[in-house]
């Protein structure tokens, strides 16, 4: 099957159902259940646009295997102008939630393409995994699968380095090996997508490294979604089957975090990319440089989702007969600089990418990795607050959808107007500035930012670690003995 269309992702999301829970109870088919159903109507979309005339050509490159039209995102980028074209194809995406769906599809692909396009790393772990990697890739890209992937252990206590303090009856663990594949028994966090994805990757991350001693929980597999054995444990659904009016982000995109079981869950050997090699599982996403490939695509969305938030505040101000108030000025400028410093990211890791040793391009990963941390860490949550600070008693006046429909709608038109919009006009744009910065759906959305990329503090302290200061030491050091 060459690139999917809306409803040929909702037919195999249907007929494959996974172990879903939400609620106290099983979900049964996520396309139906109101609190899944937007979400994967949202991601429907996202694959319609394949087919639409106007966008199929930025969407698609022809399949090595097949000739058929397949998904951008699952280009191994050769020149810089595939990491271009790549970016062109991320960033509709992207706009299609306004930047607010972090976890589409292509961010796994990017992922799974940088494995290919670095395949002969896994060879050094045991031959056939290589092979493996290459099936694999060839199947979700042909299929135009959607994954989502569970990258950290639960743990008891926290280790204050950047070690994971890991128990076996806690974390996920390979318990045995069988000729069929191997058996894992634990948990992980946090698949968000999951419960409307097709399969599930797991593999290390760079954020939450082993031990010497965790050889059992050093791999790396993709199984389906609905494989026995593993369960998908719900947090409260941000959708609360309000109209889109009243809550037009929540009520779209909710793509639901999850944390996963794995019941005595037997991955087949076709399907196992790494095992058993601690080092090779720490050495995982710097090697293979997969990182650079989904921090490609993180950036890129920022991108998208800054600008929104610019265009937002933007229409708040021009409502409220604000724009000509300095602190506002100066406000929405920080959100034009803020803008304009992580596009400038992404241009520079395009710029910059370089060759792996296996003949794939790769975006430098610098300035995605220095974007990533400054926009977790204060651009998302200031612009956030920004929001609430712009919109202030706006935020708060808030009258339903129904309320215009009620017998009080000529007070609500006579007293909610503004000079520049009518009263609905008003009320439509600040429900969607309460949903970006007030509601629970914004409220995700900041803890979202902060974290998902890993622990903030691991993260800086891995620039650190990772980042090469010889040249800026030695700079320092000949003016120190320069001499008049």
């Amino acid at each position: 099957m060459p690139a999917r269309t809306g409803q040929q992702y909702i037919d195999r999301l249907s007929k494959n159902p996974a172990e879903v829970w939400i609620g106290g109870k099983q979900a049964g088919d996520v396309t139906t259940h109101p609190s899944f159903q937007n979400g994967v109507k949202s991601l429907a979309a996202l694959y319609d646009q394949q087919h639409n005339p106007h966008t199929k050509d930025a969407m698609t490159f022809p399949s090595p295997a097949s000739g058929d039209p397949v998904g951008q995102s699952f280009i191994i980028p050769k020149v810089i102008n595939d990491l271009e074209k790549r970016r062109e194809m991320m960033t509709n995406w992207a706009w299609e939630s306004c930047g607010m769906m972090a976890r589409t599809p292509d961010f796994l692909n990017c992922a799974i393409s940088g494995w290919a396009g670095s395949a002969d790393y896994f060879a050094d772990n045991r031959p056939q995994f290589k092979d493996n990697v290459l099936r694999y890739h060839e199947y979700i890209r042909e299929n135009d699968l959607t994954m989502t992937h569970t990258l950290v252990n639960l743990q008891r206590r926290r280790n204050t380095s950047i070690l994971d303090r890991l128990e076996d009856q806690i974390a996920l663990t390979v318990i045995k090996e069988t000729d069929a594949g191997i058996v894992v028994n634990g948990s992980r966090i946090l698949a968000t997508l999951g419960p409307i994805s097709d399969e599930i990757v797991v593999y290390p991350t760079r954020t939450h490294l082993l031990g010497k001693e965790a050889q059992k929980q050093a791999f790396a597999f993709a199984i389906p979604c609905a494989t026995s054995g593993v369960k998908f444990m719900c947090r409260e659904s941000l959708d609360q089957g309000r109209s889109n009016f009243d809550h037009p982000l929540g009520s779209r995109f909710e793509e639901m975090d999850a944390v996963v079981f794995f019941d005595n869950v037997l991955v087949p050997w076709e399907r196992v990319f790494l095992l058993g090699d601690v080092d090779m599982a720490n050495k995982f996403a710097s090697a293979t440089q997969s990182t650079s490939h989904t921090g490609h695509q993180v950036v890129n969305r920022t991108v998208v989702k800054t600008e929104f938030i610019l265009g937002l505040t933007s229409l708040m101000t021009d409502t409220l007969g604000s724009t000509e108030v300095p602190h506002v000025q100066e406000m929405i400028g920080e959100i034009i600089v803020n803008l304009e410093m992580m596009k400038a990211s992404v241009r520079a890791a395009e710029a910059d990418a370089k060759l792996n040793e296996w003949g794939m391009m790769c975006p430098s990963f610098a300035p995605l990795s220095a974007a990533r941390a400054i926009y977790a860490n204060k651009m998302y949550p200031r612009m956030t607050e920004i929001v609430q600070l712009l919109g202030s008693s706006s935020l708060m006046v808030l009258p339903g959808e129904s309320d215009f429909n009620a017998p009080i709608a000529p007070e609500l038109e006579r007293y909610l107007a503004t000079e520049t919009a009518g009263a609905r006009d008003r009320v439509r744009l600040f429900h969607l500035a309460w949903d970006v910065a007030c509601s629970a759906f914004g409220g995700r959305q900041v803890l979202y930012e902060r974290f998902f990329g890993g622990d903030p503090v691991r993260n800086t302290m891995l620039i650190y670690q990772g980042y090469d200061k010889t040249n800026a030491i030695d700079r320092v050091q000949c003016f120190l003995e320069r001499e008049g």
